[in-house]
């Protein structure tokens, strides 16, 4: 099939604004700036990741009141300077045979505390450490954890769209035959589709049947689908550099009155954390949320995850939705969510759309029916 051309890419004054805000943010919290190594937070401030993420040392410094910079290893400064954000980071490379962090050093405050990627290698907050033996570091994720979780429009559209790819993969999949065939088989046609409908990635293709359905995070196996399983597809990954991740459950043949009876009630705990997404809810208010309808109904000790989580250039990221997280809502967060029954050694039920913020409440990313599908 034919896959629509993608979107734009971002601009130089799209990055320009994310250093931005990341400076802000970080003077808010007190540090002295944001180390950011390969991986995605780099290329959500620059567009830049390069060929290979070894030893060799990258790392982006955003500080308040200071131009951006980032060292590089001399033989990846060409690529570097092609990045979209080049023209607003002083780049400054090293060699083979030096020390990196010797030349880094004199860019970074030397008392200072700074936030760094979660990515950043020890071996590089060892080195920067041994080279500026007063700083501090904490980790990014808990020190600002969102920096990337509200998106701009060109975000959210991007989003959308990998729901929409991965819904369509849904409505394929449950075309296909299951009973007679291995997980493994289905999880491959998953990862097919996925590609076919334009993702560059594939994260995860979970096909939980029967009684494997009961581990939220089974990983597919050789285990032949049989006439009367329950079945959890939990599916995802990157389309235009942002993620889709969604998840159904289906049943091979009619099911059995209990078997209907959990799928409803885990159809009625997500509906209700949906309906509670609004700007200034909190983020276990979501959580608890779907959690009351499933603990009300008996099956309390079988929901046995967080509701959710945030989603953007990964899958998983900031923010979570889980008792004890405090932080409010705002429009233009993603998050899934995903409430669960699982019974141990007999079958699981899960059932999961990505969420976004807007100005009134919540609007879904992903479309497909929350019925329980009958496949064969």
């Amino acid at each position: 099939m034919a896959v629509a051309a993608g979107p734009a890419p971002f601009t130089a004054a799209d990055f320009r604004r994310r250093m931005a805000r990341a400076a802000e943010q970080t003077s808010a919290a007190g540090l002295s700036g944001v180390l950011v190594a390969p991986g995605p937070d780099l290329v959500y401030f620059t567009g830049y990741l390069p060929v290979a993420i070894t030893e060799r040392l990258t790392l982006l410094a955003i500080q308040p009141g200071r131009p951006a910079v980032m060292i590089t290893p001399s033989l990846e400064r060409p690529d570097a300077e092609r990045a979209p954000n080049a023209a607003a980071i002083e780049l400054v490379d090293w060699t083979d045979g030096s020390d990196p962090f010797t030349v880094f050093a004199p860019l970074l405050d030397p008392d200072g505390t700074y936030a760094i990627s979660d990515s950043a290698w020890a071996l590089q907050v060892l080195g920067l450490q041994r080279a500026l033996p007063r700083t501090g570091y904490v980790s990014m994720t808990e020190a600002l954890p969102m920096l990337r979780a509200i998106k701009g429009p060109d975000e959210l559209a991007r989003l959308a769209a990998a729901g929409a790819a991965a819904d369509a993969c849904y409505e394929q999949i449950v075309q296909v035959p299951f009973a007679g065939r291995t997980e493994n088989e289905v999880a491959a046609d998953l990862a097919a589709l996925l590609m076919e409908h334009g993702h560059s990635q594939v994260d995860f293709t979970v096909v939980g049947s029967g009684p494997n359905g009961a581990n939220p995070h089974h990983e597919a196996d050789d285990r032949t689908i049989e006439d009367g399983d329950m079945i959890v597809l939990d599916f995802g990954g990157l389309k235009d550099g942002y993620g889709s991740d969604t998840s159904r459950t289906v049943h091979v043949g009619p099911p059995t009155a209990e078997e209907q009876a959990v799928h409803d009630l885990v159809r009625r705990a997500q509906q209700a954390g949906f309906e509670a997404v609004r700007p200034g809810a909190t983020c276990q208010d979501i959580d608890r949320a779907c959690r009351k309808v499933i603990a009300d109904a008996g099956y309390g000790e079988c929901f046995l995850h967080r509701t959710g989580h945030g989603i953007g250039l990964t899958t998983h990221e900031p923010p979570y939705m889980v008792e004890g997280e405090t932080r409010p809502l705002e429009p233009g967060m993603c998050f899934s969510i995903e409430p669960g029954v699982y019974l141990a050694g007999r079958f699981g039920v899960r059932i999961e759309d990505i969420v976004t913020v807007t100005q009134d409440g919540g609007r879904r990313l992903n479309s497909t029916s929350h019925e329980l599908r009958i496949v064969r």
